[in-house]
């Protein structure tokens, strides 16, 4: 499939501390089971999915002048990612986040750095003639872009360009219910974990939050975790996949993965139900890994795993 994509995103490294209880307590010292530095950041890991698929994928971000920023680029072009658009800024640092996985989940600590100093003057202006499809991440941690995506994004509808979004989880919680309400209208794919769209839009039951999102023509293609996923498009239109069976030894990165495999099978033309199954496929398979983009899923992983669940 020749596609091009540009993901618009943040840069960070991730450390990845691995055990039974990674749960750090005060004034006592545990050990773990395994600690791994690898490329972080939701935008950079989707990016790293869809070329690991086989698309043209082009990296827009900035890093810091300093050896994790040099880490994050040429991470990037180990997975085929261009970098002719991330830019280094000399005076500043690039943002860490450290993850605590287990088995079941992870938490995160982030310093922020050079993750929210992506800013419209880095954007090429080529973009708009060369992509077929626009995704951004980390919808919350991105400030300097926030006030900009809903024309970033309605330029692209008018250029024929298809768009999706992550929000991630906003450390603030203030959830900007509005502002996504606004994005949504020129949206192809919002792409949440279930958690997040429940605090933005509010509801007991995803199901109910689903009901309470307003009017979109796109899809919403919901993480659930261990339970799958549920896709749901304008009106009541709503799709259930249930997971994979995986045994997984660290969970960072699986709905980025997600990301990249719901985008790849949209524009593979894919629908419904069987891009909800790729996407699910390409998260679980992210799960038996570590780190999100350190070894993502070639097409023939995915279409193995797909076949033996038939």
């Amino acid at each position: 499939m020749n596609k091009i994509v540009y993901v618009l995103g943040e840069l960070n490294v991730d450390l990845i501390m691995t055990g039974d209880d990674v749960a750090p307590e005060w004034n006592r010292e545990k050990l773990v089971n395994s600690f791994d530095m690898a490329l972080g950041s939701s935008s950079a890991i989707t990016a790293c999915g869809l070329a690991g698929l086989g698309l043209d994928v082009r990296m827009v971000s900035v890093v810091g002048g300093d050896e994790i920023g040099a880490f994050c680029i040429e991470r990037l072009k180990e997975k085929g990612v261009s970098v002719e658009h991330v830019v280094a800024l000399e005076a500043e640092k690039t943002g860490v986040t450290l993850s605590l996985s287990t088995m079941r989940d992870r938490a995160l600590l982030t310093y922020m750095g050079t993750i929210s100093m992506l800013r419209p003057e880095h954007l090429p202006e080529r973009m708009f003639e060369e992509a077929d499809h626009i995704h951004f991440g980390s919808y919350f941690l991105q400030e300097s872009m926030r006030p900009h995506w809903f024309a970033l994004f309605r330029r692209a509808k008018e250029r024929g360009i298809t768009t999706s979004f992550d929000t991630g989880w906003d450390p603030g919680e203030r959830w900007y219910k509005d502002e996504i309400s606004q994005l949504l209208a020129v949206t192809d794919y919002f792409v949440p974990s279930e958690d997040e769209i429940m605090n933005i839009f509010g509801g007991a039951s995803l199901y109910e939050t689903l009901d309470a999102v307003p009017a979109y023509p796109g899809r919403i293609a919901v993480k659930c975790g261990a339970r799958g996923a549920v896709l749901a498009g304008p009106g009541k239109e709503r799709i259930v996949v249930g997971p994979f069976p995986v045994e997984p030894i660290d969970t960072t990165g699986a709905g980025d993965s997600f990301n990249a495999g719901f985008i790849y099978a949209s524009l593979a033309g894919r629908e419904g139900k069987e891009a909800l199954r790729f996407a699910c496929a390409c998260g679980a398979l992210a799960t038996t890994r570590i780190g999100g983009a350190s070894g993502v899923p070639s097409l023939q992983d995915v279409e193995a795993m797909l076949r033996s669940s038939n």
